[in-house]
């Protein structure tokens, strides 16, 4: 882990760095310290080594067009000119996710009192989450770092995501989870190959476990996407703001929710924006971005609202299992975005979760995980209470599919009646 400069992270059109950069990574030179901004070359690291502040990957960008953009294929390779990806990569063995629908979701718009909404739907992903996205990404980062095994610590739609990209790509997949994972999701993590191993305990301590791997012999080799590979897997979560921002007409919306476990989607949909902005793709105007979190695994919404800065750690006890981080990495960067973009932290209880779920269902035909009914119950809270303001354009974020979560609303789930086949029995029953 070679240390480059101290310089902070910087973005230009000059294309300087064309000479020496390593042409595997695409634009991306280097890699930078959020906290101290020191620059390191690229590789399979995660901490500053000044700091032991978390690594993110700095670009030198060229000349950027949407036309450029537009003639890229319908994923996110698309936009693999802002991507720490080589320009070949839509020719290789991936998932190719991304391009997911924007829903204008004027019925649930009009049930909430708001004037224009719209939802990003990353259930139509390969595994159905948008968990492809940052997958897609770390797959190439461990191409080039010519790891053979793929792993990752899983709250389980990363284990799916990861053990199918694996299968794809021609890797091993060794994957970690808690043990009392939905069904759904296990079933989908082992159906594609490789090794699916429940750790007793909550997901801080898979990802505990997971770190102490990397130091050891048996995870030689091995590129933990959310660990070791984390500074280019976090990119993936990039794409939503640049499909956002295009699919919108190349504008960023006023406003838009997004769901939080480590924090680490809502960061870089922020920085996606950003990097919009910087190289005139868009205008540059305010947004405001707010996080939402289950009751049961709050612990950015208990800081937020009680003005700290700290998290408090603290562990989880919701159904909304794909949330349940009580040690949120980003949780600090997602205090300073909501405050600095004007947004706000809420969370709410697993009855509005549920109760979310179906609202989404009935009014836009869209069938979200337990992720989904925390953004759609603080949607509704946030409108209510007044801080989110209806007038605006606003989007939310689905990220993942509710065939995964089947047990959130299977209590309820029985036909409205139950007949003999005859008309004269159905019209006796719906009378």
């Amino acid at each position: 882990m070679a240390l480059a400069t101290t310089e902070n992270t910087t973005t230009s059109s000059s294309g300087r760095a064309d000479d020496t950069r390593d042409r595997r990574f695409g634009p991306a030179v280097a890699l930078s310290c959020r906290e101290c901004g020191a620059r390191y070359d690229l590789g399979p690291d995660f901490a500053c080594s000044e700091c032991f502040g978390p690594l993110e990957i700095a670009y030198d960008f060229g000349r950027v067009t949407r036309e450029q953009i537009a003639e890229g294929p319908t994923n996110i390779w698309r936009y693999r000119s802002l991507l720490p990806v080589p320009e070949d990569v839509a020719s290789k063995p991936n998932m190719a996710p991304g391009w997911t629908k924007l829903v204008n979701a004027g019925n649930l718009a009009r049930e909430l009192g708001i004037r224009s909404l719209h939802v990003k739907d990353d259930s139509g992903n390969p595994t159905h989450s948008f968990k492809d996205r940052v997958v897609a990404i770390a797959v190439e980062a461990a191409r080039n770092f010519g790891f053979h095994t793929l792993s990752c610590s899983s709250t389980g739609n990363l284990a799916g995501a990861v053990t199918a990209a694996a299968a794809r790509a021609g890797l091993d997949a060794c994957v970690f989870i808690p043990s009392d994972l939905e069904q759904a999701k296990i079933v989908m993590a082992s159906v594609y190959g490789g090794r699916l191993i429940g750790i007793e305990g909550t997901y801080d301590d898979v990802n505990r476990f997971c770190s102490e791997l990397i130091g050891d012999e048996l995870g030689d080799q091995w590129g933990f996407v959310n660990v070791n590979l984390r500074p280019y897997y976090a990119e993936g979560s990039k794409t939503l703001a640049y499909e956002i921002a295009e699919q919108l007409g190349w504008r960023i919306p006023d406003q838009i929710v997004i769901p939080v476990a480590s924090g680490s989607q809502l960061t870089k949909v922020d920085k996606g924006f950003k990097e919009l902005i910087r190289l005139g793709l868009v205008e540059d105007r305010p947004y405001k971005i707010f996080a939402a979190q289950a009751e049961g695994c709050s612990p950015v919404s208990a800081a937020y609202k009680a003005g700290h800065d700290v998290i408090r750690p603290v562990k989880p006890n919701t159904i909304a299992k794909s949330l349940a981080i009580g040690n949120p990495a980003d949780g600090p960067y997602v205090l300073d975005i909501a405050r600095r973009t004007g947004g706000a932290v809420e969370d709410v209880t697993d009855a509005e979760i549920v109760d979310a779920i179906r609202l989404l269902a009935r009014t836009e035909g869209i069938f979200a995980e337990t992720a989904g009914g925390v953004v759609v119950g603080v949607l509704r809270k946030l409108v209510a209470s007044g801080t989110l303001d209806p007038d605006a354009e606003t989007v939310i974020l689905n990220t993942g599919d509710g065939l995964k979560t089947l047990d959130a609303v299977a209590a309820e789930a029985r036909p409205t009646a139950v007949i003999r086949p005859s008309l004269d029995a159905f019209r006796a029953a719906i009378a």
